[in-house]
């Protein structure tokens, strides 16, 4: 190569680094948090989520339609905008529950986890909040702890933990849930003692107090309030004002809320007034 073809070789200009593909994702973790950022952004567009994940757009639109059967967003023409706020009158499957507010649902399971003592016997109600408090407890190291539930997932959650000792009622199992209600789980359940009970809700209203939608479970969670010494409410903000068929119990009844910053500030103040300790994180 002559002198000069070297110089024009040295001064060409290099070709453009290959920009990093994006980590793969599982598919479950995908369409969460494209439901994020639909609830984020108000709506989203196909090319925009195919520009994040770095994949096609037919398998985005596969993740838009499974989601939008699913009721955890409404499809639109090139795109999908957030769901029809759920009535507090129906059990919303778990599994749409699950994609909603998730970052909020994050910080309140660690918020809880942290109240946690070594030793301590707990109760864990069903629930897509209480879930991600069994997710940060096998975050952690523990000489010896007892988690009484009625929630498969979350039994599953804390399966293969060797100093967790979980205790599973039994009952009649609510396919929408993963949950087990009715009298053999309170006959189990009455026959135990707790710490704490992490109780989560589908609506709080300080007037009417912690609601949901299933009478069998509504008599259930009313037992673990009598058999735990503290109970702590887990619910995002969208649950505050809300009211579901089933009274569990009044808000006096509850020792602690832990919620997220957006809840509103008027009933927080109702429920502070009332007695009740409330952590928004």
């Amino acid at each position: 190569m002559t002198q000069r073809r070297k110089a024009a070789a040295l001064h060409a200009p290099k070709p453009a680094a290959r920009k990093a593909a994006p980590p793969k994702l599982l598919v479950e973790e995908r369409r969460r948090l494209i439901v994020e950022q639909i609830e984020q952004q108000g709506r989203v567009t196909v090319e925009q989520l195919v520009e994040r994940f770095g994949i096609s757009a037919v398998t985005i639109r596969a993740d838009l339609e499974a989601l939008a059967r699913g009721g955890a967003i409404a499809r639109s023409h090139g795109g999908a905008l957030p769901a029809a706020p759920p009535s507090s009158q129906m059990d919303t499957p778990l599994t749409i529950k699950e994609t909603r507010r998730l970052a909020e649902k994050r910080r309140i399971g660690q918020a809880a986890a942290k109240l946690i003592k070594d030793g301590e016997t707990i109760i864990l109600d069903s629930g897509s909040t209480t879930v991600e408090i069994a997710r940060q407890i096998r975050q952690r190291k523990w000489e010896s702890l007892t988690v009484i539930t009625n929630a498969l997932n979350i039994a599953l959650e804390l399966s293969g933990l060797p100093t967790v000792r979980v205790m599973m009622l039994g009952g009649l199992l609510r396919q929408t849930s993963y949950s087990l209600a009715g009298p053999d789980a309170e006959q189990a359940l009455a026959k135990l003692s707790a710490d704490r009970l992490f109780l989560g809700v589908d609506g709080l209203d300080p007037e009417v107090g912690v609601t949901t939608p299933d009478p069998q479970e509504a008599t259930l969670n009313a037992l673990m309030i009598r058999v735990s010494r503290e109970t702590v409410a887990v619910l995002d903000a969208s649950k505050f004002g809300q009211r579901s068929l089933s009274v569990i119990a009044p808000v006096a009844s509850l020792g602690m809320v832990i919620s997220d910053t957006a809840a509103p500030e008027a009933l927080v103040a109702a429920l502070q007034k009332q007695g009740v300790r409330t952590l928004l994180v």
